[in-house]
């Protein structure tokens, strides 16, 4: 199958890939650093040569980007699977969060899907399969403090889901939001929190994995995923 995963370099997104890789599937991946993108790629060949990786650069918050990388990816075929990963936080509060935050979230946390799932559909519909996976968050269910710009695309990339979800039953597609909490990725490991207290990246990627294997007749529509103890 060929999957493709945007902010895959590292984290959730990383570890995504490491799932489909070990299953031998064809993957096609993206991400804003170069350099961290042509590792993972080559740590994944190498530790799974009967799949095929490739990537390519991308910041998804540009449209220019976001075509150059849809159309790389349509010259080898129509994705089997689509993971929404590409996603950026910019702490803060409205009243005192940073110019263009708002507007950045969006450009990165709910644009990219946008743009990207709508590049790949009339191929996905036209073959009547596929299935799209958008890297929401538990803040896209309540807000919390400090969240701001952040919570207001998580939550709107929720909507797009549902939307999504109900025009593109007649077609086959299906469309999952995963909601994860506080996972243990890079973004944590200066915090000062015993990553024993979070969820591992794996523990989503194999959420996904999972729900992607089911049959035909079944989607798994939201996977909400909280570290035991409850969210921080």
């Amino acid at each position: 199958m060929i999957i493709v995963i945007t902010g895959a370099s590292k984290g959730i997104g990383k570890a995504i890939a490491q799932e489909f890789a070990a299953a031998g599937n064809q993957l096609f991946l993206c991400s804003r650093n170069p350099h961290q993108l042509y590792e993972t790629v080559q740590e994944l060949q190498s530790r799974f040569p009967t799949c095929e990786v490739k990537g390519q650069p991308a910041d998804l918050s540009l449209r220019a980007d976001i075509t150059a990388f849809s159309e790389w990816v349509s010259s080898f075929g129509i994705p089997d699977i689509l993971v929404n990963n590409a996603g950026q936080f910019i702490p803060g509060s409205i009243y005192n969060e940073p110019e263009q935050a708002l507007e950045t979230s969006l450009s990165v946390n709910l644009l990219s899907a946008y743009h990207l799932t709508r590049s790949f559909l009339p191929g996905m519909m036209k073959r009547q399969s596929g299935h799209i996976f958008n890297i929401c968050s538990i803040a896209s269910l309540a807000a919390y403090a400090n969240g701001g710009a952040y919570s207001i695309s998580k939550f709107a990339l929720l909507g797009f889901s549902k939307n999504l979800r109900e025009e593109m039953k007649p077609f086959g597609i299906k469309v999952s939001a995963v909601l994860p909490g506080a996972a243990y990725t890079d973004s944590w490991a200066a915090s000062g929190v015993d990553p024993s207290r979070l969820m591992e990246a794996r523990d989503i990627a194999l959420m996904i994995h999972a729900a992607s294997r089911l049959s035909a007749q079944a989607c798994v529509e939201d996977i909400v995923l909280r570290p035991q103890l409850g969210d921080l």
